[in-house]
């Protein structure tokens, strides 16, 4: 009984260290399952990989990835294996789709807590868990399904795993077999840059170091790349085998090709240069409000230092190789094809970093002062905001709501670049259109305003930690009002209501038809379940794998529509309104019917 009540202090004290980032866990998940239950599947990429999953659950095809029964070999399985299963446990909805995801942005908060906790201390992994959790590019970009989120996890778990075998001695070493094991899972996960993006910061920090020759005899280069092997050649292996062009089309155009802007077919675009290093502030908002605080970190590249803390120098060179692996990432991609979400990595370095800036300045008066003047600017816009929601509900209050967003939109034509932006569909958006918004520009209002005016008040009185909870929550609550908002957006960012429609006029030998690429309608063909047809649709993801002799008869050219319209079955039309016209005119002297009309697309019918 002594003993026991000897120990007691120190489990408390463990429990006490490990509820905070339990907590922190617990109400991630909540917050990102609950806005991933009734989120639609969006058209394009996210419907498009979810079929992909879909279609290996129920072809029990594990190797060779299918959309609509085509090839479609550009993509590394790992969340397509990852959704299936998913699939097999929750069934085929927009949740299953999520949920891979939601576990990776879990693990990812986990790990930035243990890297923060074992580089700095423990209220730097608190923060680094926070920022990773909470920041509103984590919520943006994982609305979709990439796989952005499972590889920025790999890469997380590769570079903890390479410093703490850097910093270990003898039995230590060890650590590196899980870098290796780590580089692996992100090659299965998005290709080559697996390895560009870890092999890239640990180069240059052994030589920047020079400490290359001396560390190259421990990292166990020769069992670690079998380990490597083990795990990421035999898909790699049996894709090749199983699909011949495999090796040329998946590393030659889908990498090489891609990186050089010479890529066919071209479906991706450059983000303009101040753009692409602006937005991060936005990606990482609110915590980027600490980005002046890192001109107080100090980096080193000596491994020793004559005098001075031994941990101190360790923690420089952390800070080193942390810049190293961020600054690696966001120069690749500003030379590459740089869309916006490819440099999601980059939020695990820098939410380290922050992490650790916000924890050190809590000890430094200078530092206090610039944040307590920051978070009074982030309380100053957060309340301008807020009157700004206001205004336009109020504007808005005499509209009657429809039920379909888009009849309250400026939509720009189908195509349009400003819909290659992430927040392209923003700039559809009219005074009009709050009438749909109300409780979520309402819900996002109040908590912006209390919950950053909160995070002020907290900080005047140097309750830093009270402080960044609060700032923590009013995200939380502001990405629940965003999705909110997003399921009213379904109709224009998805065909769910469409394919119901469909579903409702359903007859046995019915067909559907896509009147051009299939991303434009694809969460039709995941609703409905139904294999589509697709007019002048031989392009972008459809392209390659339409060249095999075994792709489906699902391709149509011009004349076959007219063909198909007479044949005396049901046939509907799916189509953007931008090329309605065109296929009205294929169809001239024709019986037309509308079925449905969401969001800027049309379902035409051949019979009433």
């Amino acid at each position: 009984m002594a003993n026991a009540s000897v120990q007691r202090p120190d489990e408390l004290e463990k429990m006490r260290k490990y509820s905070k980032i339990l907590l922190l866990l617990s109400f991630t998940a909540i917050i990102f399952i609950a806005t991933s239950v009734k989120s639609p599947l969006l058209d394009d990429a996210d419907a498009t990989h979810a079929e992909a999953a879909k279609e290996m659950l129920e072809k029990s095809d594990w190797v060779t990835l299918k959309v609509n029964g085509v090839r479609y070999l550009e993509k590394a399985p790992m969340i397509y294996w990852a959704t299936a299963l998913s699939f097999r446990i929750f069934g085929f909805n927009s949740f299953a789709v999520r949920f891979p995801t939601v576990l990776a942005i879990l693990m990812l908060a986990l790990i930035g807590w243990q890297f923060g906790r074992w580089a700095w201390s423990e209220q730097a992994g608190l923060y680094a868990a926070m920022i990773l959790a909470s920041c509103i590019g984590m919520f943006l970009f994982t609305r979709v399904m990439i796989p952005e989120a499972m590889l920025t996890l790999w890469f997380t778990a590769a570079h903890y795993c390479f410093l703490r075998g850097f910093f270990a001695d003898g039995g230590g070493k060890r650590w590196y077999y899980g870098l290796y094991a780590a580089i692996a899972m992100a090659v299965l996960t998005k290709g080559l840059i697996g390895i560009v993006f870890v092999a890239g910061p640990i180069g240059l920090f052994l030589l920047l170091t020079g400490s290359l020759f001396k560390e190259v005899r421990h990292l166990r280069l020769f069992t670690g790349t079998l380990l490597f092997l083990v795990i990421s050649a035999p898909w790699h292996l049996l894709a090749g085998v199983r699909n011949d062009r495999f090796f040329w089309f998946y590393f030659v155009n889908e990498h090489i090709l891609r990186f050089l802007g010479k890529r066919e077919p071209k479906d991706y675009n450059k983000v303009p240069f101040v753009f692409y290093w602006l937005m991060h502030l936005l990606w990482l908002f609110p915590w980027s409000v600490g980005v002046p605080l890192l001109a107080w970190q100090k980096i080193s590249t000596r491994l020793k230092l004559s005098t001075g803390d031994p941990k101190e120098n360790r923690e420089r060179l952390i800070n080193l190789y942390l810049w190293l692996w961020a600054g690696i990432i966001l120069i690749f991609f500003n030379i590459s094809t740089s869309q916006e979400y490819y440099t999601f990595p980059v939020y695990a370095p820098l939410a380290l970093l922050l992490g650790a800036a916000f924890a050190g300045s809590e000890a430094r008066a200078g530092a206090q002062k610039y944040l307590l003047a920051a978070q009074g600017i982030l309380a100053a816009v957060a309340v301008g905001i807020s009157a700004l929601l206001g205004t336009l509900v109020w504007k808005a209050r005499n509209i009657r709501p429809t039920g379909d967003l888009s009849d309250l939109l400026n939509l720009a034509p189908a195509g349009s670049e400003q819909y290659t932006l992430s927040l392209g569909h923003f700039f559809d958006l009219t005074a009009g259109a709050f009438a749909e918004l109300r409780l979520p520009a309402i819900g996002a209002a109040v908590i912006l305003s209390s919950g950053f005016l909160l995070a002020f008040d907290y900080r005047r009185r140097q309750r830093n930690s009270a402080s960044a909870i609060a700032m923590l929550v009013a995200m939380g609550g502001l990405f629940i009002c965003a999705g909110l908002a997003l399921e009213k957006f379904g109709t224009v960012l998805s065909s769910r209501d469409l394919a119901n429609e469909i579903e409702r006029r359903w007859e046995p030998d019915s067909k559907i038809i896509f009147n051009g690429e299939y991303e434009t309608g694809s969460s039709i063909a995941f609703y409905t379940g139904r294999q589509v047809f697709l007019l002048n649709g031989r392009v972008t993801g459809m392209a390659f794998g339409s060249t095999y002799a075994d792709a489906p008869q699902v391709f149509l050219d011009n004349p076959d529509l007219p063909e198909l319209w007479k044949s005396g079955k049901r046939v509907f039309l799916f189509t953007e309104k931008g090329r309605k016209e065109d296929a009205l005119n294929l169809l001239k002297g024709l019986p037309v019917y509308q079925l449905a009309d969401r969001g800027g697309k049309s379902v035409l019918m051949n019979q009433p």
